[in-house]
């Protein structure tokens, strides 16, 4: 008969957060839900939104190089884990700076605040936390960067390293909802 271990504490708890912000971002999205069409003024969601085309592959892709980047570092290729980070890092800044260049507009050019009306206020909440949790990611793949070009090895970390791409994979799972509800079902 095996012996029962206790679950791994990382795992366990990297898990809860992750159950953790899928609940907060249910109810950001229930609440978009809930407001689209309630807003007595304009702009409105067809009026303004352009599909996030190129940000969403950016972001998707980014999904893909964090894997290539875990299994470099599960076959201790130390060179080909740091280019793997580099590009998850990459893809995820072009994506912010995509999302920043479409608030800019929607701001300057459409006159579209958080104040403005229901949809501002619930798009800006609901596409604000999610890109929040893109700078996250983004530090952390900043200190792994700098861990690794100060020549210390990543190599001995692989288990911390699964953790930031477990959170990595569900930014990018929240987006696939967040595009859904805000850029398909919302327009």
């Amino acid at each position: 008969m095996t012996e029962w271990a206790l679950p791994d504490r990382g795992r366990v708890g990297v898990l809860c957060l992750i159950a953790t912000e899928a609940t907060l971002f249910t109810i950001f999205v229930v609440a978009y839900l809930f407001y689209i069409g309630a807003s007595v003024t304009g702009p409105y969601p067809k009026d303004v939104l352009e599909t996030p085309v190129w940000p969403t592959i950016c972001l998707l892709s980014s999904s893909v190089t964090v894997m290539f980047a875990e299994r470099a570092l599960d076959r201790r290729r130390f060179g080909a884990f740091v280019s793997w980070v580099v590009a998850t890092a990459a893809l995820g800044a072009e994506f912010l700076h995509q999302t920043a260049l479409e608030w800019r507009r929607l701001i300057v050019v459409d006159h579209l605040t958080i104040s403005t009306n229901l949809f501002g206020s619930t798009f800006y909440s609901l596409v604000g936390l999610h890109a929040s949790h893109v700078v996250v990611g983004l530090a952390f793949f900043v200190v792994v960067m700098a861990i690794s070009f100060r020549g210390r090895t990543m190599l001995d970390h692989a288990r911390r390293f699964q953790f930031l791409a477990w959170y990595w994979h569900f930014v990018d799972a929240v987006w696939i909802v967040v595009f859904s509800v805000v850029y398909v079902v919302g327009r």
